[in-house]
């Protein structure tokens, strides 16, 4: 490459003229050498070049390419991510039509997809925290940028790891930065639709959030650290599987209350969703999910029960049918899933016998009954959700616990053992 023959020429750490940037800007066949870098995962190599100002929506490759296209096909996660922050643009199409998102994904890069259907500039963001117009306040205070734009960029929309984002940060868990957030993300999201160039993709997510942020306020005005009481009525099931009903049900409310009756991505999911009766696969969380990321439902990884996360691997150690990231997520979601690990357990152990796998006595041995390790525990109360409208309060009603609903942890130094969480 010309700019590694440049730099062995002139010696490690000497300035180079903007003449001789220019000259080994574009090269044979329009490939610039940050096109070069990105195809070849060369990650300090594109910082290098990004930093002598190279030209990273250059569109002078005889196909049509950009470094950002580049990166996408290499699967290199950190090179997408640094040419996006450098102002890559994401809907530049080759020669035949593909952006960059579309390129990852046909050749099976979906954490590249994920990652460019996901990004948004910063600097979008910070628009919105100086005073505009006559206004002499700013729409978004300064300090909450940050925190908002952690949860505008990241890539697991489940509704229970937003809430834990928002938990987890001081400056967000008050209902009045929430009500600023909520206010400025309806703003970007009308943005996004009255452009000249229209993003759905992008709008829809925004409007999704915000209904999350929406759903926090409510919580959030019946006194304090009422979001975990949130998280609860998010992860509790019925009776009968242990399917979080009132989820589902936020989930396809905030679709349905997406202001721009007519964008095609909102005809696209309700075509998906409305046909399936609540509690059957897809739920409205994985195609929404699919329609904002790209992430597909082939892809065999696996997500938390309880947050969404992409990749977990531990498993309940008693039904092995429940995925968590670690134990703080199964701690989170035991009150729920109490109720039905047996009977997930006969299930595992069914299909195993069916499998022929059936298992050793050896293997399980150690594996305590989740009953006899909780005798003191109540009997919780059945979530009741109406049809048509969900309601917090019915959905949290009852989910006052004895002192001893969370036993079977073993991060709980005074809780007797139960099932603990296995790699698997």
């Amino acid at each position: 490459m010309e700019v590694e023959l440049l730099r062995m020429r002139k010696g490690p750490g000497a300035e180079w003229s903007k003449e001789e940037w220019e000259r080994v800007e574009t090269i044979q066949n329009g490939m610039t050498p940050l096109m070069h870098a990105a195809y070849k995962g060369k990650l300090d190599m594109c910082k290098l070049l990004l930093r002598h100002g190279a030209d990273v929506n250059c569109h002078q490759h005889e196909h049509g390419y950009t470094a950002l296209m580049f990166a996408a096909l290499s699967g290199n996660k950190d090179i997408t991510w640094a040419v996006l922050e450098a102002g890559a643009e994401t809907d530049v199409v080759n020669s035949v039509g593909r952006t960059a998102a579309q390129m990852a994904a046909f050749v099976g890069q979906h954490d590249c997809v994920t990652i460019i259907n996901n990004f948004f500039p910063r600097e979008r963001l910070d628009y919105y925290t100086k005073p505009q117009g006559l206004d002499k306040d700013p729409k978004l205070p300064p300090k909450l940028a940050g925190p908002l734009h952690k949860i505008i960029t990241t890539t697991n929309l489940h509704p229970v790891k937003i809430v834990m984002l928002v938990n987890e940060n001081p400056l967000l868990a008050e209902e009045a930065a929430l009500n600023k957030c909520y206010k400025v993300m309806d703003l970007i999201c009308e943005k996004c639709m009255k452009q000249r160039d229209m993003n759905e993709v992008l709008a829809m997510k925004m409007h999704y959030i915000s209904c999350v942020f929406q759903k926090c306020i409510t919580f959030l005005k019946d006194g304090e650290n009422k979001l975990d009481a949130l998280i609860k009525s998010l992860l509790k099931g019925r009776v009968s599987d242990g399917f979080p009903v009132y989820q589902e049900k936020i989930i396809r409310e905030s679709i349905r209350k997406f202001p721009y009756c007519e964008a095609t991505l909102l005809q696209q999911l309700v075509r998906s969703i409305a046909p399936v009766e609540i509690g059957s696969d897809p739920t409205a969380f994985s195609v929404l999910t699919q329609a904002i990321t790209g992430q597909v439902g082939f892809v065999d990884v696996e997500f938390c029960t309880t947050c969404g996360e992409k990749g977990a691997s531990k498993r309940c150690s008693v039904c092995k049918m429940v995925i968590y990231c670690d134990q703080t997520c199964q701690k989170t979601h035991w009150f729920a899933h109490k109720k039905i690990c047996k009977n997930l357990k006969d299930v595992y152990e069914k299909q195993q016998l069916e499998a022929g796998k059936g298992k050793s006595p050896e293997e399980n041995d150690g594996k305590s009954d989740i009953d006899s390790n909780c005798p003191n525990e109540q009997p919780e109360a059945e979530m009741s959700i109406s049809q048509e409208h969900s309601s917090p309060k019915d959905a949290v009603e009852g989910e006052k616990e004895s002192p001893g609903s969370e036993a079977g942890l073993e991060s709980g130094q005074d809780a007797p053992a139960g099932p603990q969480v296995s790699e698997e």
